[in-house]
């Protein structure tokens, strides 16, 4: 058994020279793209160390008779949690403040409160259905938007009102994402949506780069078409070496942080918990 505990992606020769004789993979950030998957002609089941498979080349997968598997639910509360965090980080300015401190200022900075704003959720999943349950706790007008229509029960858990997107884009005043990255979402968010926003919103991507298009985003925050920008994700991850990209970065508008929204130490123990379970039952002789 080989483990990957870099938390980046191994270079697909290493990555070839360990998996080459596994019949199983379990996969966090590693990319198993068709070369990779033929270099491992044992190969009976991947299973995706949390849920987004955008590195996964599943269709081939399935034309070669390989099992794709998810860990469904198991980091959901940490990255609601996340969520909820940069609510409260950007509505008060708190990493700012930390860090002016730090460098010697005292600036009191005047934010503005959670309770009785209108929060837009944008993919009403698992994270996204305790995203609202907490958004609701603290007093926040619920709406949110999916592609499949919403049974009663779960709206009515958190008083949420189902939203088109164009509604979510016009009235929310905190903006949170929870989408598969697919083709249909790429750039869900970009130049249209964030000149539609309210110059007062807050958008918290803690789903997948490519969803928000960034240098779009760079040019709403320049332009003071939205208030802040808050991911746990990028289109490149780490940030690379483009003006563009350092711009950004450099906005006090725009907070980053290195793709951590599901790290915690319980997701991370429901997660290994929920992989082990998943090859345990495909491996069992009575299964």
């Amino acid at each position: 058994m080989d483990i990957n505990d870099t938390g980046k992606p191994l270079s697909a020769d290493v990555f070839r020279k360990k998996a080459s004789q596994a019949d199983a993979v379990i996969v966090g950030v590693d990319r198993m793209d068709a070369d990779l998957i033929d270099a491992c002609p044992n190969l009976k089941i991947i299973v995706k160390f949390g849920v987004g498979t955008d590195n996964i080349d599943v269709e081939y997968c399935k034309q070669k008779g390989i099992q794709v598997e998810r860990c469904i639910g198991t980091n959901a509360n940490a990255v609601a949690e996340y969520t909820i965090g940069m609510l409260f980080n950007c509505a008060r300015s708190l990493s700012n403040s930390v860090a002016e401190v730090k460098e010697g200022s005292w600036k009191k900075t005047t934010g503005i409160e959670l309770t009785g704003k209108n929060i837009g959720i944008i993919g009403f999943g698992h994270i996204g259905k305790l995203v609202a349950k907490m958004a609701y706790g603290i007093g926040m007008n619920v709406l949110v938007y999916d592609a499949f229509e919403l049974t009663s029960d779960d709206l009515d858990a958190c008083q949420a009102k189902q939203c088109t997107l164009q509604e979510i884009l016009q009235e929310a005043d905190f903006i949170t994402i929870h989408v598969p990255l697919t083709e249909d979402t790429k750039n869900l968010i970009a130049a249209p949506q964030f000149k539609t926003m309210k110059s007062s919103a807050v958008l918290v991507n803690a789903s997948r780069g490519g969803i928000v298009n960034d240098q779009d985003a760079l040019d709403a925050l320049k332009n003071n078409e939205i208030k802040a920008y808050a991911a746990d994700v990028f289109e490149s991850e780490p940030p690379e070496d483009i003006d563009w990209q350092q711009e950004l970065l450099s906005l006090d508008s725009f907070y980053l942080t290195p793709h951590i929204g599901s790290r915690s130490k319980e997701a991370e123990i429901n997660t290994v918990n929920r992989a082990t379970d998943i090859l345990f039952h495909f491996f069992s002789p009575t299964k």
